[in-house]
């Protein structure tokens, strides 16, 4: 398995040199002057176009290609044509988002080793222990694969492909399935729940109910830090001198590899049991569009932002509530959920995180401040929940003012008006302005 990890990082490797190369030369020629029809003639970086140039070359530059399957190399040439092609899209204003970089040479010193298989033998053994894949033969599982096997005796699934891949210090193979899920509903047709993420508490539903954070990262630190000392006092590598790392080095960066590995299988674990409920149980789901990067710069609270794993739960409840027949509301980022009192509507001009009971001088209304957020989640999907019946919508709620507006000028304030669904992919702004 490692022998097809290094294959595959090979063929990225000469792919990228091969592209690099001659962008570099033709930006050196055009310095010189010369005309683009008197450039270096481009080079495709397709994964057709990159795989027939590997193939002509590939005796000289991996002698040893036959060891290997097929699928080794085209695994790194696949990734390298879908990194080329989101850096141009980026570059071309063709791909949302942030700005993607042009991809990097890979190091099995840094990269997780993986291969891809799409084609040939892949198939789970009758005992539900074993998986065949191509060329790597039969190999043995440490947990039972009768789930999917059932799956795939009984017609209702088909296996796409499988990805094998080595994670703190052990091998995972991980199977693309296309799966007949048929027609869901969630268990309560007629609830609405909002969802208020948190250090404190993970998520605080509108139902009153805290889900309480685990912190799985300030738990192991204790033992993260004797690890860390435990290396650092061993003889670890010299890449200037070249010197390699020590046995006493490796198993104790073995042992600090697995401790964050059991770090962040907990947290996965305990985000997949939690939207995995959520979606189950209520019909419409409200979050919060954080801007996760933004908070992440705050110095004192980004570990811990980090270790509750904020994207990571909205992307789950993205594709969960499609799979139960459910739908997602996600409001506007600058909707002011925490500082809007649930019962009359006012809204605060400045709330500290500090005040962790939100006082309202309106109505007199006191309560916890995140559930005060999730309950003004919960209302704000009252609006869009007749208008869709699956998928995933963006609202903007009222008095969702960004503070800058999106070519750079000051905002102008709206007048507050009702909010409106664009759509799955659109996003609903104050007025009927809607950005898809």
């Amino acid at each position: 398995m490692l022998a097809h990890a290094g294959a595959a990082r090979v063929a990225h490797n000469w792919a990228l040199a091969r592209v690099k190369a001659v962008l570099d030369q033709r930006a050196a020629e055009r310095s010189y002057g010369l005309a683009e029809e008197a450039l270096t003639p481009v080079v495709g970086w397709s994964l057709p176009a990159l795989r027939k140039a590997w193939n002509a070359v590939k005796g000289e530059v991996a002698p040893w290609w036959r060891e290997c399957s097929k699928e080794a190399f085209n695994t790194g040439l696949d990734a390298l044509a879908r990194g080329l092609k989101n850096w141009a899209d980026s570059r071309n204003g063709r791909r949302a988002g942030r700005r993607v970089g042009f991809p990097r040479f890979k190091s099995k010193h840094r990269c997780a080793p993986s291969v891809r298989f799409t084609t040939g033998a892949i198939r789970i053994e009758a005992d539900r222990k074993h998986v065949v894949l191509p060329r790597l033969g039969r190999l043995k599982l440490h947990e039972s694969a009768r789930k999917l096997a059932r799956r795939v005796e009984a017609g209702t699934a088909r296996i796409m492909s499988a990805t094998v891949r080595r994670d703190g210090g052990r091998w995972f193979v991980a199977f693309t399935v296309d799966i007949d899920l048929g027609v869901r509903c969630p268990a309560r047709t007629d609830t609405i729940v909002g969802v208020d993420v948190g250090i404190r508490h993970l998520a605080v539903l509108s139902t009153g109910e805290p889900v309480p954070n685990p912190r799985h990262l300030d738990t192991a630190e204790v033992r993260l830090r004797a690890l860390s000392r435990a290396m650092s006092r061993k003889e670890g590598p010299d890449r200037k001198a070249g010197e390699a790392a020590s046995k006493r080095w490796r198993r104790a960066a073995g042992r600090l590899r697995r401790a964050h590995a059991r770090v962040a299988n907990l947290r996965r674990d305990g985000l997949h049991k939690l939207t995995t409920r959520l979606a189950r149980e209520h019909a419409t789901i409200v979050v919060e569009d954080l801007h996760v990067a933004g908070m992440l710069k705050n110095r004192r609270l980004a570990r811990h932002i980090a270790d509750a794993g904020f994207g990571e739960l909205r992307r789950q409840l993205t594709y969960k509530t499609v799979w139960n027949g459910g739908l997602l509301v996600v409001a506007d980022r600058w909707y002011p959920s925490s500082k809007t009192c649930s019962g009359c509507g006012a809204v605060k001009t400045k709330l500290t995180l500090r005040e962790r009971t939100y006082h309202c001088t309106t109505c007199g209304l006191t309560l916890d401040r995140d559930v005060n957020a999730a309950r003004n989640l919960a209302a704000l999907a009252t609006c869009v929940t007749g208008q869709q019946t699956a998928g995933s919508g963006s609202v903007a709620g009222r008095g969702a003012i960004p503070k800058t507006h999106p070519r750079g000028q000051e905002a102008v304030k709206r007048q507050p008006g009702p909010a409106r669904l664009a759509g799955k992919t659109g996003t609903v702004l104050p007025q009927g302005r809607t950005a898809t």
